[in-house]
């Protein structure tokens, strides 16, 4: 063990202490991604659960008092309704493959109950990328019931609403400026019966792969075990270099001389 007294030396004491420290949060690290993987299966098991499901009447999914919990996302709903043009919001800043464009979010106000907001889908913007509601095309008139896929709110500076227009939807925030009564949450288009003269692009399903957090969670602990690989790597090559300087300062033992022997006088007679 004296031979590996340096490692007790405050240099590698140091040393050591930040490889334990480096592989540690390279554990919890890696055991993040894994927890976020699992939460990342739940939630993809609940979307595909919902996503293709037949539809279920909005008011058994919705509350205008409730915010959307996470079991109800993308569960598809039903409703039916007079959509008021009037108070269309338009929502900025969405891209598509690059393009600049808008979403067009419009109450859906049925005979009784609450307003429902829809966003009845996606419109290129070109090179302006703003529009307003008076560039929309417009939706069907009249009773129209439609399809479409409950969403969350947002929240944030993002939701706030002037002129018409929000970055993020927010169905308090909206229903506070229009000053009308909502469902939380709002719908994502799917079907509307009658469809209208001219559509826009309807939303885009959700990824639900797995993303990349298994293979993240692998490489911090690799990057743990490298650490410690490392630190015992080093710790050899050190000993091994003590070793060889101690091999050259040894001075050499010299040969041992030979004592001559002088041959025996023979007896004189």
């Amino acid at each position: 063990m004296r031979k590996f007294s340096f490692l007790l030396s405050r240099r590698w004491v140091l040393f050591f202490v930040v490889v334990i420290l480096l592989s540690w949060l390279a554990w919890v690290l890696g055991e993040w991604q894994f927890h976020r993987l699992e939460d990342r299966k739940d939630r993809n098991e609940v979307i595909e659960r919902n996503v293709h499901a037949d539809p279920v009447p909005v008011e058994d999914v919705l509350a205008p008092d409730e915010p959307v919990p996470n079991s109800a996302q993308w569960k598809k709903v039903r409703a039916t309704g007079t959509y008021d043009v009037a108070d269309t919001i338009i929502v900025r800043y969405r891209t598509r493959d690059g393009a600049s464009g808008v979403d067009v979010l419009v109450p859906l106000v049925p005979r009784e109950g609450p307003a429902l907001l829809v966003d009845r889908g996606w419109m290129s913007t070109g090179n302006s990328g703003t529009s307003s509601a008076a560039d929309v095309p417009a939706p069907p008139s009249g009773e129209v019931t439609i399809t479409g896929w409950v969403r969350q709110d947002a929240t944030g500076d993002s939701t706030k609403v002037s002129a018409q227009s929000t970055r993020a939807i927010s169905s308090t925030r909206i229903a506070e400026a229009l000053d009308i009564g909502a469902y939380r949450g709002f719908v994502d288009l799917e079907t509307e019966t009658p469809e209208p003269a001219e559509s826009l692009e309807r939303a885009e399903l959700p990824d639900t792969g797995n993303g990349p957090h298994f293979f993240y969670g692998l490489q911090w602990w690799f990057f743990g075990v490298l650490a410690i690989v490392g630190f015992i790597w080093m710790a050899v090559d050190e000993y091994r270099g003590k070793t060889h300087a101690r091999s050259r300062r040894k001075p050499a033992r010299k040969p041992a001389r030979k004592t001559s022997q002088k041959p025996a006088r023979k007896p004189v007679r």
